[in-house]
């Protein structure tokens, strides 16, 4: 197993991934909800139903990708990993492109068409990030290096987001329509995203990959490890509290700057100042980490987020300026815990090693997504749900209980959330930085060990063969 320390330059090509990845997904995340209830024309409710049950759907698919790619008996030459970045990115950028196309059907063929569409981008999605997020696990062992490349993809993916805020609506805004503006708008960042993605793919390096012949059984051990993996388990629960919080902000924010601020405009200035607040954890995360560790780290960064919240839903968030300076605290926050996340994910993939004998970065990491589309498709029905119940009706003045109701869903619920998921935490997972440090040593020691004994099952091999051979009388004939 080698630990070799990384290059910044890997590091770097590394966020490229993300930032592909978040070209695409944020602008579906952003945006799709808005385009279904404003041009696609269908009712806000099926529009968050589609949000969740896609969400489902992507989750057992994520599940899928990773057991498939976990149980490859050949490895080429490009890696474990790398092959499907490469060549998946092509078709999540056209099923991206697919999700923003508005048919000339009823509603009802809108609808199925909106939920396929979303469906399909969901399976090619998981296709190139599940083998993304377990790639980081075969690059490095290094705990330091490890929360490095989680901070890398979390800059990248605060850029992705920073972009598609910043940019998308303007650019739809050129054109004659939104239909047109949104169907152009997605095409260039498509394309921008694929890019990055080989970029990803040519700059990185797949290290340390488990060449052990799988047995047949071996998946389902994995799964059933993963079951018992008691760090994978607290992970997932403070995962879909803090983790559904987020993109219950992301889903929601465009209502609340248009009908509570009465400034849509905004998104612009808020994708900015939530790229920059990103910075302090790029640059102080690994510090951090070394000096309190990475538990520590998401604790305190979960009550940051907390408290900045709900300072915004009592104090200061119906008025743009402060609003602004509370949020950008809060997102600061959210990039440290964010950044921490990943890392925990890669320190589980050994503890499951050490559990179960076989190295499963794919379903591991597919576990881990499955919880964060769980938690997605949860944030993502919530909006579209509380928009129906308090009489949202589309491009119209709201009435005093929609605008209660946005208010609460934008930043109290995620406060409550990401609260509970900060008790869970602190009280369940014990997988400390020192307890991985003692885990990788354990494995090092048991892969020594084993070729050690390989080493010896081929000396007593020769012997016996030697032995025979000096048994047999010599007729002159080679014996191949």
């Amino acid at each position: 197993m080698k630990t070799e320390k990384l290059k910044m330059r890997e590091k770097v090509a590394y966020g490229l991934g993300d930032l592909g990845n978040g070209l695409m997904f944020q602008f579906a995340q952003l945006f799709l909800l808005k385009f279904y209830t404003d041009v696609l024309q269908i009712p806000a409710y099926w529009g968050g139903l589609i949000f969740l049950i896609a969400k489902f759907f992507d989750a057992f698919v994520d599940t899928s990708v990773g057991a498939f790619v976990d149980s490859r008996q050949h490895i080429s030459k490009r890696g474990k990993f790398r092959p499907y970045i490469l060549y998946g990115s092509l078709f999540l950028g056209i099923a991206t492109v697919a999700c923003f196309v508005t048919p000339n059907f009823g509603e009802t063929g809108r609808i199925i068409y909106a939920f396929v569409s979303y469906n399909i981008m969901g399976f090619c999605y998981s296709v190139v990030n599940i083998p993304y997020g377990s790639l980081a696990a075969a690059m490095t062992m290094d705990s330091g290096d490890r929360t490095s490349l989680a901070a890398a993809r979390n800059l990248t993916g605060q850029m992705a987001a920073l972009l598609t805020g910043a940019v998308v609506i303007p650019l739809v805004a050129i054109f004659a329509t939104p239909k047109i503006g949104y169907i152009a708008t997605v095409a260039i960042f498509a394309a921008a995203g694929v890019v990055s993605q080989i970029l990803c793919y040519s700059g990185t390096k797949e290290r340390i990959i488990d060449h052990k012949p799988r047995q047949k059984g071996d998946g389902l051990k994995s799964i059933k490890g993963l079951l018992t993996n008691r760090p994978f388990i607290i992970l997932s629960i403070f995962t879909i509290l803090s983790v559904g919080s987020m993109f219950l902000k992301m889903g929601i924010q465009l209502y609340y700057f248009q009908y509570v601020l009465g400034q849509v405009g905004i998104v612009s200035i808020v994708s900015l100042l939530s790229a920059l607040s990103i910075i302090p954890a790029v640059i102080f995360a690994t510090p951090l980490v070394k000096k309190i560790g990475k538990k520590n780290v998401a604790i305190y960064a979960t009550l940051g987020f907390i408290a900045a919240e709900l300072v915004n839903f009592f104090i200061t968030g119906s008025h743009v300026v402060p609003y602004l300076i509370v949020n950008t605290i809060s997102y600061m926050f959210l990039g440290f815990s964010g950044t921490v996340a990943f890392a925990f994910v890669n320190d589980v993939i050994e503890y499951g090693q050490l559990q179960t004998g076989i190295r499963s970065e794919g379903i591991i990491y597919s576990g881990y997504s499955f919880v964060r589309k769980i938690a997605q498709g949860v944030a993502g029905f919530i909006p579209g749900l509380a928009l129906t119940m308090t009489g949202y009706v589309a491009n119209q003045p709201q009435s005093a209980s929609t605008i209660s109701g946005i208010s609460a869903v934008y930043f109290l619920v995620p406060a409550i959330a990401s609260a509970i998921s900060c008790i869970v935490f602190y009280f369940g997972y014990d997988l400390t930085d020192e307890k991985h440090a003692e885990i990788v040593k354990e494995l090092e020691r048991r892969e020594t060990n084993r070729k050690q004994n390989e080493h010896l099952d081929v000396i007593d091999d020769n012997s016996v063969v030697d032995s025979l051979n000096s048994e047999v009388p010599n007729t002159g004939m080679v014996n191949h």
